[in-house]
């Protein structure tokens, strides 16, 4: 079978142990080239064959002091019964082992499938997807379109170790562009993070968003992934 990303990514571009430092240090982590060219290419058709499954949301969410969303979203319960690719990407036992080689224990499946995984698309001038945090801890974003250059937007701002949202436009935040085929991890729920609005007409940022919860770890669940994917 035809693989879909690199599983020796991480081996390609970080020692292990720096990278389990790095992400303990930042939240992040970043994996240029995770995938391979056929699953770049594949994932994205089955994205835009998704994509008429999508929904527009324009509001401002409440329980994340409300902060924008522009952007066109579909939830992991649809991507669960119409994709062929990414439940199977999600659940993938190697990329499940690169995750845990970087956050330091076993990646668990979200148990709500509306969260597992969802596709993000920022396609206007003016798409956001404003500050927040997640319910889960570990997020992997994986790049299927992204503007060239940085000047366009669309990149991922962060803020270590808060979850404090105004974070995000702060002194201490931190800015990464991303190409296709890209990917990142985060530590999604204690760091604040947003994609920066795009500033013209004419480009595209298309994400794949897994979400993984940590063994045996209450979670406080917010309103927020329905708002927005439900």
């Amino acid at each position: 079978m035809t693989r879909l990303f690199h599983a020796d990514a991480l081996a390609r571009q970080h020692d292990t142990g720096a990278a389990r430092t790095r992400f303990a240090t930042d939240g992040y982590l970043p994996l240029p080239g995770l995938l391979t060219e056929h699953g770049l290419a594949a994932l994205r058709a089955e994205s835009r064959a998704l994509e008429r499954r999508a929904r527009r949301r324009d509001f401002a969410m409440a329980c994340m002091d409300g902060s924008p969303r522009r952007m066109t979203t579909l939830g992991g319960h649809v991507i669960a019964r119409e994709s062929r690719l990414i439940p199977r990407l999600y659940a993938d036992r190697e990329l499940l082992a690169l995750v845990e080689a970087v956050v330091g224990e076993k990646p668990n499946a979200v148990p709500e499938a509306l969260e597992r995984h969802v596709l993000n698309i920022l396609h206007r001038q003016d798409d956001t997807h404003g500050a927040h945090t997640d319910d889960y801890p570990y997020a992997l974003v994986v790049f299927l379109e992204a503007p060239q250059d940085p000047a366009d937007g669309g990149l991922v701002e962060f803020a270590p170790h808060t979850a404090a949202l105004t974070a995000t436009t702060g002194t201490g935040t931190r800015t990464a562009h991303h190409a296709p085929g890209d990917a990142y991890l985060l530590r999604s729920d204690t760091t604040a993070h947003r994609v920066t609005p795009l500033t013209r007409s004419g480009v595209r940022r298309t994400v794949v968003n897994f979400a993984y919860a940590r063994p045996d770890a209450e979670v406080r669940a917010t309103p927020s992934a329905h708002e927005l994917y439900g």
